[in-house]
């Protein structure tokens, strides 16, 4: 590491210190050359996700966006900041888990209708009707019926992901890209 007073390469760690978080290592440093200190922060480089779009176009993964989504689906509902935030950073785990630099879009709204059904029922239907472009009751009550079915299944405990497949006729590989 240079000294950024006179560039001399040659430093030495006086004291290191991780943050609370464990996210970012603080290193002290003296220059060998000048005796003077200074402070350096080592922290994992976030790789950049980014969106597979329906026309193919790619765009920045955005957890803003994502979280605005969210917000507005949930919109006069009893549901917490914390709650929302806590949803927004269960997705972007799960999204950085899949080891892909790009995700398609179905996936994370995917995602985020599996997340909200799981939250709140009114929320979900909300950003189901925004994210698949009902048009008309018949799709309303189309995504009702599945909401029930799930319902159902959850009931008796049975995982609902393989149904929720079945019903709403779409295959894995579809939604998975």
């Amino acid at each position: 590491m240079k000294c950024p007073y006179c560039q001399s390469p040659n430093t030495r760690v006086v004291d290191k210190r991780l943050s609370d978080d464990m996210k970012v290592n603080r290193r002290r440093r003296e220059c060998l050359q000048c005796n003077k200190r200074f402070t350096t922060y080592e922290r994992v480089d976030d790789v950049k996700l980014s969106v597979i779009k329906k026309d193919k176009r790619r765009e920045p993964f955005s957890r803003d966006k994502m979280k605005a989504g969210i917000v507005r689906a949930c919109e006069k509902r009893p549901i917490s900041m914390e709650e929302i935030d806590e949803i927004v950073d269960e997705i972007e785990s799960e999204l950085r888990k899949l080891e892909e630099t790009e995700i398609n879009a179905q996936i994370i709204g995917e995602k985020v209708m599996e997340k909200l059904r799981e939250l709140d029922e009114v929320a979900y239907i909300r950003f189901a009707s925004v994210y698949r472009r009902f048009t008309d009751l018949a799709s309303f009550e189309r995504e009702l019926e599945k909401l029930k079915v799930v319902k159902e299944v959850q009931v008796k405990g049975q995982d609902s992901t393989e149904l929720l497949l079945l019903v709403s006729g779409d295959t894995k590989e579809e939604i998975s890209g």
